[in-house]
């Protein structure tokens, strides 16, 4: 059943009821803007961004070693000696010059240090993907939350006339002697419980305006309420792919690029076996007077080979080993996972939609059948006990019609996390 005018309807609704302030009202977000606000303001997002910065940093870092280290240096100092057969007499000593190192030979253990990096930085960006997935998730979660408990505001309040129309004609029948006391202390109780509905539906309001709060990042509270419908848009009755489907999941590539940084890794290992080969470069002046006239210069190679490290160089190779068969073993593990959980989201979707075909033709049927039943009862062709039955199925049936749209917003919302959709899905 679309509801165009849910919205309208409902902030009718909290002005009566709810009492809230006419301000708080003011406030009524779309799905696109709180996702707007989510991917701007959500701390977690920015969390993972600054995480790819640092990874974009560290392989900076590691690449900086391939090229010429050159520093520039200057002292300046002064010493006095003195001895009982001579007068005392200060020393100047001035000295300034540049020297630079340039790696020329390490077994391309640097190039694949490098290598190793820029795959975590892929590895990074795979994350902070996949935290929008979750954060996208999370966000459509509490939308849907409040969205089915301002509807439900609205059911609860039908309800609510509902039975406070059979209290007014059970009371007239039990004032003319139609009916037993039995009839009306049950319409009472009946009435009572629709009013306790509204007020667990207000309270809960309030719960999921938080929720809602959290996840699109806001730092302070304000109440508002959402404008949307119930339609399932990605419906995908067609059985996908699934096997295609985890292939683009971040949470699997983020795996895969982690795995290609170990490998690289391990190349690196082997690497340490290997001699290292320096230039090294360097040319000064230094004198007793400023400024120094003495020049002097170097031109050198430096070679240096690992011999004996306790077996250090053994150990880091095994140790870049079994991280790489730990995230082969990952990668398998979660690509199997991601299939399932692609198969299992998607059948509990069309079940979900389906069910809300099911539940609208019960509740089509259930309103029928109560229009009808209020009028036998009211010429006395039912009984009480009967026609109670009827009026406590079609509240069952308005009720489970709203869970089961619900529940079919929540299956699609897994349904789309499943697949690693992120907050610029909808764009």
């Amino acid at each position: 059943m679309m509801r165009k005018y849910a919205a309208i309807f409902t902030l009718a609704i909290f002005s009566l009821y709810f009492a809230l302030p006419a301000a708080l009202a003011e406030e009524i977000l779309s799905w696109q803007e709180c996702i707007k606000e989510a991917a701007k303001n959500h701390p977690d997002l920015i969390a993972a961004e600054e995480v790819v910065k640092q990874s974009e940093a560290e392989k900076k870092i590691t690449a900086s070693t391939l090229f010429p280290q050159v520093t520039a240096g200057l002292n300046a100092s002064t010493g006095r000696n003195a001895t009982d057969s001579a007068p005392a007499n200060t020393a100047d000593s001035y000295n300034y010059g540049v020297s630079g190192t340039q790696l020329i030979f390490d077994a391309n253990k640097t190039v694949n240090n490098v290598k190793a990096a820029g795959e975590n930085v892929s590895a990074s960006k795979e994350n902070f993907k996949y935290t929008s997935a979750t954060v996208r998730y999370r966000l459509r979660s509490a939308f849907v939350n409040l969205l089915t408990v301002q509807e439900n505001l609205l059911i609860t309040q039908q309800i609510y006339d509902i039975r406070r129309s059979n209290l007014e004609l059970i009371t007239l029948r039990y004032e003319s002697g139609l009916e037993h006391k039995g009839a009306l202390l049950t319409a009472q109780a009946d009435l009572a419980s629709a009013q306790y509905q509204i007020n667990l539906a207000k309270r809960n309001v309030e719960v999921y305006q938080r929720q809602l709060v959290k996840e699109m990042g806001r730092k302070d509270f304000s109440p508002m309420l959402v404008k949307g419908d119930f339609t399932v848009k990605d419906a995908v009755q067609v059985k996908p792919d699934f096997e295609t489907l985890a292939k683009n999941n971040p949470s699997l590539l983020q795996i895969i690029a982690q795995k290609n940084s170990a490998e690289f890794g391990i190349r690196a290992a082997y690497s340490n076996f290997a001699p290292t080969l320096t230039g090294q470069a360097g040319a000064n002046k230094n004198g007793t007077e400023w400024s120094p006239k003495g020049d002097q210069w170097n031109l050198g190679l430096a070679l240096s080979m690992p011999i004996f490290e306790g077996g250090l160089k053994f150990s880091q190779l095994a140790q870049a080993k079994a991280l790489f068969n730990q995230l082969q073993e990952n990668e398998r593990s979660t690509r199997d996972s991601l299939v399932y959980t692609l198969e299992q989201t998607w059948a509990a979707l069309q079940n979900a939609m389906e069910n809300v075909g099911v539940q609208k033709a019960q509740l089509i049927a259930t309103e029928e059948r109560s229009k009808i039943a209020q009028a036998q009862y009211s010429i006395g062709f039912i009984s009480f006990d009967n026609w109670t039955i009827i009026e406590d199925n079609l509240v069952k049936a308005k009720s489970a019609y709203l869970a089961a749209e619900s529940n079919a917003l929540g299956a699609e919302a897994s349904w789309i996390q499943a697949k690693g959709e992120t907050l610029e899905y909808e764009k």
